[in-house]
């Protein structure tokens, strides 16, 4: 029955049940006697009680799909409203665990084409800058150093360090292209992989570095592999930028179904700080795969990134 034909029904019954008293052994005077003003008064709060226990009860599971609504968010999914109550609240809270089904289908559809035009776009810029700028700085390295052959000495140790300005260059090229494009991910692995990277962010720093990574993983696809390594990208970028952290700890580990990665810092911590692009892209590219993704402050100060990946199996594998 629903919401409206409950109230309905009850109000009926209370007034038809007044009704008939009146029209039957109670009367009311005028004036009103203390008697008959006390048994209209008690007729009335019993009234209003029950309509406010009904409406109560019958309006709770709108309380609770109001705070779901309000605090809903498409990257971290939770636990839907429970559809509860009379049919029409039962069936708006259906059509509301629907809607949001719908549109974490449509944003994941979405954000994948993006991540991908996004990677396909990173590889492309990385095999320009390796091929055309890398191979043009090659050269002018080679023609500078024809040159200062034949050049007297004081154009000589200016010409040399024009060289090492350009050499210097020619690296920097090198390694924002491996950042674009992890070559290394694809030809030896997520482990050596990882490896390079923690080296690659944390080499110019003093940054001290833990590594725990075990060998024995479950088999992970390409695109979960991806993910696991620009989770970790993202978040040893942070630290390094914005953490002020003296230690960090790589730590990835395989158990049958799962493969945990885990990068914790003693820094500064997240505080109250809402969550930037970095984080919430590393939240979408969780998502994409069916991974868990959580950003806590560590146990002894510090934050913590925890992603948790689905193991899967390669294609061609067995």
């Amino acid at each position: 029955m629903s919401l409206f034909w409950r109230i309905f029904l009850l109000n009926a019954a209370v007034l038809v049940a007044a009704t008939l008293l009146l029209l039957g052994p109670v009367t009311v005077s005028t004036p009103v006697l203390l008697t008959e003003a006390v048994v209209l008064t008690a007729g009335l709060a019993a009234m209003l009680v029950a309509n406010a226990v009904l409406l109560r009860v019958g309006l709770a599971p709108l309380h609770r799909l109001t705070r779901a609504m309000t605090t809903i968010d498409l990257l971290q999914p939770e636990p839907r409203p429970v559809p509860a109550g009379q049919a029409d609240i039962a069936d708006l809270i259906r059509t509301f665990n629907a809607m949001v089904d719908r549109l974490e289908t449509e944003r994941a559809t979405s954000a994948a084409a993006a991540l991908s035009a996004q990677e396909a776009e990173r590889r492309r810029i990385a095999q320009e800058l390796h091929d055309e700028v890398g191979q043009t700085l090659t050269a002018v390295l080679l023609e500078l150093k024809q040159v200062a052959r034949q050049a007297p000495d004081p154009v000589r140790a200016q010409l040399a360090q024009v060289q090492e300005t350009t050499r210097d260059s020619l690296d920097e090229i090198r390694r924002i292209a491996r950042r674009l494009r992890p070559g290394v991910l694809e030809e030896l692995g997520l482990i050596s992989a990882l490896k390079a990277l923690v080296t690659e962010v944390t080499g110019h720093t003093e940054l001290t570095v833990r590594q725990h990574l075990g060998a024995d993983l479950p088999a992970l696809d390409d695109e979960a592999e991806l993910v696991v390594y620009r989770v970790a990208q993202e978040a040893l970028t942070n630290t390094v930028r914005h953490a002020r952290a003296t230690t960090v700890e790589v730590w990835l580990a395989g158990r049958p179904d799962h493969v945990l990665l885990r990068i914790r810092d003693d820094g500064r911590g997240i505080g109250d700080a809402a969550e930037g692009a970095g984080i919430r892209g590393m939240r979408e590219r969780a998502l994409l795969i069916g991974a868990q993704l959580a950003v806590t402050p560590a146990p002894a100060g510090g934050a913590e990134v925890r992603l948790r990946v689905p193991a899967t199996v390669r294609e061609g594998r067995p």
